[in-house]
């Protein structure tokens, strides 16, 4: 089993499903998870915004003076083509998504540092292959894969290494699938299509997806950076 003791560890969007499954796991394998959200966690973060994320890293820095991890998991989806998509809602799914993810990646890095460490961001298979109604979906989510590999090959320079990999999830179960099945005409249909899109035939659990990211973390992955790892039920072996 993954081990992750005295481990300090930082994770975004802890008040969602993946989030907060994440911090959980995190927990129960030992180590200290410092959970940040907009509210409803242990620090408030809006991972769009610069000076929220020179906040939160200074604060951890003078209590803990260094990092072990970080998980890059708020993330929001839209539903619309390229045709039909409003610049807003564009700019707000890259912003959370992809410059949230940047920005994550930058200040928490020096604290990464000195010990080296793994970063972890939560990309998804729409950033491996395309979906003809998820263009702003599509784009930040290709732009989280592309961004952690370049974080790895810096990571690696670095003495002890600091690795970095992008999970990617298909379907889960929780709030995100809900939201887009209640855009179909017939959401229990819409369901059933995503299940049955999924060749082992259901959707994935947040705690599975928890399960990779606490490998991730942990130093049984130490040969392990700079890839995408889809956690999908066999959706992009198709």
């Amino acid at each position: 089993m993954p081990n992750l003791k005295d481990k300090i560890i930082l994770i975004t969007g802890a008040a969602g499903a993946v989030g907060s499954t994440v911090v959980a796991a995190v927990r129960a394998q030992g180590a200290l998870a410092i959970a940040t959200d907009l509210k409803g966690a242990d620090l408030a973060l809006d991972v769009t915004a610069e000076a929220d994320w020179q906040r939160v890293v200074a604060e951890i820095s003078e209590r803990h003076g260094a990092i072990d991890g970080l998980v890059n998991a708020a993330g929001i989806v839209a539903i619309g083509s390229v045709e039909k998509l409003d610049f807003a809602t564009w700019r707000r799914v890259l912003s959370i998504n992809l410059d949230g993810t940047f920005l994550g990646c930058k200040y928490v890095f020096p604290l990464l540092k000195e010990r080296g460490g793994s970063i972890v961001n939560l990309s998804s298979v729409s950033g491996l292959v395309g979906g003809h109604n998820l263009a702003a979906y599509n784009a930040s989510k290709g732009g989280v894969s592309l961004l952690t590999k370049s974080v790895a090959l810096l990571g690696a320079r670095n003495k002890p290494p600091i690795r970095c990999n992008a999970v990617c999830p298909s379907f889960l179960e929780g709030p995100m699938v809900d939201n887009i099945a209640r855009t179909a005409r017939d959401p229990a249909s819409a369901m059933e299509k995503m299940s049955a899109e999924i060749p082992l035939g259901r959707m994935g659990q947040p705690s599975e997806v928890a399960a990779l990211c606490v490998y991730l973390l942990s130093d049984q992955a130490a040969f392990i950076t700079g890839a995408d790892l889809p956690i999908d039920g066999g959706l992009t072996a198709k």
